[in-house]
């Protein structure tokens, strides 16, 4: 089989099954997916949820968090990996979307990436997620479901980002959500459910794949 119509194989089984494919970090606005999304790297969504309740209920807004004593913010979310590095980038993200942008979080790549804690790949997701914009963002699980299943071999998540964008062209953010379910529950990193594998028959190497 062509390798193009693998792709296409590919995209069109990850797209039935995961038609409805969601964050499952919990948010009611764009500043809150922002900070979810954040506090997410290197860390488990489950974790993550469990403390923005507070973190969302006495900083309700960038203003808020603007002018948070950062002592009083590390201990809410000291339980999420790097805390104190994210506590600091959290106000440093909240004091420039007040001073640069009017109070307003930026709705397109470029200006949400000169934020303080946000990478290209928060971005697309928050971008991807909350607008549904065709953007890829490529996460360990995103990174090891590509590889084993030789869509790249890229040795970083950005390009590997670049590879999947360049063979789906659209769906992006859909696909990124499928890929991360898929890694997390199904695709793991140690004793993937191959048996079972929906995508077993284009699968080139079950070992984990990690990038640099």
């Amino acid at each position: 089989m062509a390798r193009k119509q693998q792709y296409i194989q590919i995209k069109d089984l990850f797209l039935k099954k995961y038609a409805n494919a969601q964050t499952e970090l919990h948010y009611n606005n764009i500043y809150e997916l922002l900070i979810a999304v954040i506090l997410s790297a290197q860390c488990t969504d489950k974790r993550v949820n469990i403390v923005t309740p507070l973190l969302f209920t006495k900083y309700p807004s960038t203003k808020e968090l603007s002018k948070a004593n950062i002592d009083d913010l590390k201990e809410i979310i000291k339980s999420v990996s790097f805390f104190n590095n994210k506590a600091k980038n959290l106000i440093l993200m909240a004091q420039s979307v007040e001073s640069d942008f009017n109070g307003v979080i930026p709705t397109n790549q470029q200006d949400l990436m000169k934020l303080h804690g946000v990478g290209q790949k928060t971005a697309n997701v928050v971008l991807g997620e909350f607008f549904d914009m065709n953007y890829m963002a490529v996460d360990t699980h995103v990174f090891r479901v590509s590889h084993r299943l030789g869509l790249s071999k890229s040795k970083t998540a950005l390009q590997t980002e670049t590879d999947l964008t360049k063979i789906f062209k659209d769906n992006l953010n859909l696909l990124h959500q499928a890929f991360v379910l898929f890694g997390r529950y199904e695709c793991k990193a140690v004793r993937p459910q191959c048996e079972n594998c929906f995508v077993k028959q284009y699968c080139k190497d079950s070992k984990n794949f990690k990038p640099q």
